[in-house]
């Protein structure tokens, strides 16, 4: 649903791209961002607490941020959080081609 949203607003979205270290649930390569969307475990189970902080750290290193959005989010938000999300990498893309992100 995230990834109809995005793409009606123009976004290129990237879904189930794998980094070398896992799979990503969305990408939007021209602004270095992943998008995980996530469920409870996410935030209720420590030992994937820990595991999404390895996961992501892997990104960084890329160049990548990852943001990370509960499912109960994107079925509440939809529209909102597909035009913020379009609206950041609007901006980071700038950012990245001004020299402005590492």
């Amino acid at each position: 649903m995230l990834k109809l949203a995005l793409e009606k607003l123009g976004v290129r979205v990237l879904s189930q791209v794998y980094d070398g270290h896992k799979h990503i649930d969305l990408a939007i390569p021209s602004a270095k961002i992943n998008i995980e969307v996530d469920g409870k475990r996410h935030l209720t189970d420590p030992h994937q607490i820990i595991s999404d902080l390895s996961r992501s750290h892997y990104s960084d290193t890329s160049g990548y941020e990852t943001v990370h959005i509960p499912n109960e989010y994107i079925h509440d938000d939809l529209e909102k959080i597909a035009k913020a999300l379009a609206e950041a990498a609007a901006i980071r893309e700038r950012q990245i081609l001004e020299g402005l992100t590492p």
